[in-house]
């Protein structure tokens, strides 16, 4: 536990006495994960993997970064909705919290803001284009594309799979019940363009699985999960490092 970069251990006592280059905010979602990971899943990893990034980022680098509580609900596709205690968050919510945030940190004198994304449902490009204003630098990523999941996975998949279980059974073992998990099969769409990801719709989601996943758990392991999350934090560690030291937008480009 470490109370200098944590938000959700530290106190006023420990933050105060430092100087933050970077605050991190982790972005999940509330909704089912197949039969054998908990719904908060993609708060729990993308906080994870945060705080583990903040850590490598001020021993490797000498960044200091603030990783904030995670924001717990996202985006959910048609169907999602419909499923038990999934949470949907409009895009004006989503918008709102996030410009709150933005004018608390920039009032704070703090001008970098890292959004570390779990769910792959949210989507803020438009969002930090509407909030860019000069000032604050906002940049997003999803975590698990950090490092190409290829080399760590046999069978990866796209929600509650190889990977969210793996990385879960890292971080907290005692959250996953594999011994519970569907098989995540799931349909494709019919339509070449959109199968191909050349044409976006939305998916619905209980027409394409039965148990909530994408991609086979089965193979899952916490050794994996550890690799994974190793690389995706080291990922993170070096963004940070580099962008801690943009002072002026101009530096971005060469």
């Amino acid at each position: 536990m470490n109370r200098e970069i944590d938000l959700s251990v530290s106190t006023y006592g420990v933050a105060r006495q430092y100087k933050y280059d970077v605050a991190i905010l982790p972005w999940g979602a509330t909704e089912p994960h197949n039969l054998h990971l908990p719904y908060m899943t993609d708060c729990i990893l993308s906080q994870a993997v945060a705080v583990d990034a903040a850590e490598r980022a001020l021993k490797n680098y000498g960044v200091r970064c603030m990783v904030l509580p995670p924001v717990a609900m996202g985006s959910q596709n048609p169907g999602q909705r419909d499923l038990p205690f999934c949470i949907h968050y409009r895009y004006e919510t989503h918008f709102s919290i996030l410009k709150d945030i933005v004018s608390s940190l920039r009032h704070q004198g703090i001008r970098r803001l890292l959004i570390v994304n779990g769910h792959g449902g949210n989507s803020f490009k438009q969002m930090i284009r509407d909030l860019d204003e000069g000032e604050t630098l906002i940049a997003a990523a999803e975590w698990f594309k950090m490092a190409p999941a290829k080399e760590y996975f046999e069978q990866p998949g796209d929600h509650a799979d190889e990977i969210e279980t793996s990385v879960m059974m890292h971080y907290h073992p005692d959250l996953v019940r594999l011994e519970e998990a569907g098989e995540g099969r799931a349909k494709s769409f019919a339509i070449d363009a959109l199968r191909e990801g050349k044409v976006w719709l939305p998916r619905h989601w209980t027409l394409v699985t039965e148990d909530t996943g994408i991609g086979n758990p089965a193979l899952s392991t916490a050794e994996k999960g550890r690799r994974f999350a190793d690389a995706c934090a080291d990922g993170f560690a070096k963004f940070l490092k580099d962008f801690a030291a943009v002072n002026r937008q101009e530096e971005l480009y060469q």
